[in-house]
């Protein structure tokens, strides 16, 4: 048995962890959601009855909520404590997911609320949960820290291929893998796995509502993703997706010297 901590579990890729993670009625999977009412009932409307599963409330930009989360968590793992805790909660900015840096750069006022909101949620809310979690991933056996990041962190990608949209939530996963590294640098003597993983592209509707020539401006980032990873043939069903994130999880290790890396699912570069 396994115990799991996941934030961002209200749809998408979080959701689909809570799902499949919880099939098996011996792992025991807490979600920490902004809004918990509303996913308690999601999970019951379509996974039924499963004990195994805890909701719990917290927001990535209240340290407060977050704190009280590791307590309340606290209570109901004991002193199991927390094998995997999986940093997937993220704001997806969609001011920047369709136009390049330069043309934002007249929204002065945006582009600065933006700008503090992407990296308060996506970077120092998960320093805070980091730290506010780990006595208790220290605990356990596994002892694995994840954090879901992006292709759009990838230099290579972004300069090789030109890849101009989403800077700001780039950005911040970028700055969210030098956390990842920097932790690893303090707790692998400890024997805690810090590690970001990309899972690439994944079909969970954010762009559902996009425009004509904002989906043709996605295309165009399609393309240009096809060109940098030639299996590339869109994105992953979000199912499939999960499955490879627990795969790659899995394999990694510090032993295999992965402790603090990205390792991105687009062109298989470091792909276990």
């Amino acid at each position: 048995m396994s115990v799991y901590v996941i934030t961002g579990v209200s749809k998408g890729i979080g959701f689909e962890f809570v799902k499949q993670i919880s099939e098996d009625p011996k792992n025991l999977v807490v979600g920490l959601v902004r809004d918990k009412a509303a996913t308690e009932k999601k999970v019951a409307a379509e996974l039924g009855d499963r004990s195994n599963v805890h909701i719990l409330h917290a927001d990535l930009t209240s340290y407060a909520s977050l704190k009280q989360a590791a307590a309340d968590t606290a209570k109901i793992v004991g002193e199991r404590g927390i094998d995997y805790l999986v940093a997937n909660g993220a704001f997806l900015s969609l001011f920047d997911a369709y136009d390049p840096i330069g043309a934002l750069g007249d929204k002065v006022e945006e582009l600065e609320d933006v700008s503090s909101k992407v990296f308060q949620t996506n970077v120092v809310g998960n320093i805070h949960l980091f730290n506010l979690f780990l006595p208790l991933v220290m605990k356990a056996k596994v002892k694995k820290v994840i954090t879901i990041s992006s292709g759009h962190a990838d230099l290579d990608l972004i300069n090789d291929h030109e890849i101009e949209i989403s800077a700001l939530y780039s950005a911040s996963k970028a700055a969210m893998n030098v956390i990842v590294a920097k932790f690893n640098a303090q707790y692998k003597k400890d024997g805690v796995l810090f590690v970001s993983i990309s899972p690439g592209a994944v079909e969970v509707g954010h762009y559902a509502n996009a425009t004509p020539e904002q989906v043709q401006g996605l295309m165009e980032s399609m393309r240009k993703f096809s060109n940098y990873a030639p299996h590339f043939k869109g994105p992953t069903p979000v199912d499939e997706a999960i499955r490879n994130i627990r795969s790659t999880w899995e394999r990694a290790s510090i032993d295999s010297g992965y402790g603090g890396a990205f390792i991105s699912h687009f062109g298989n570069k470091q792909w276990l």
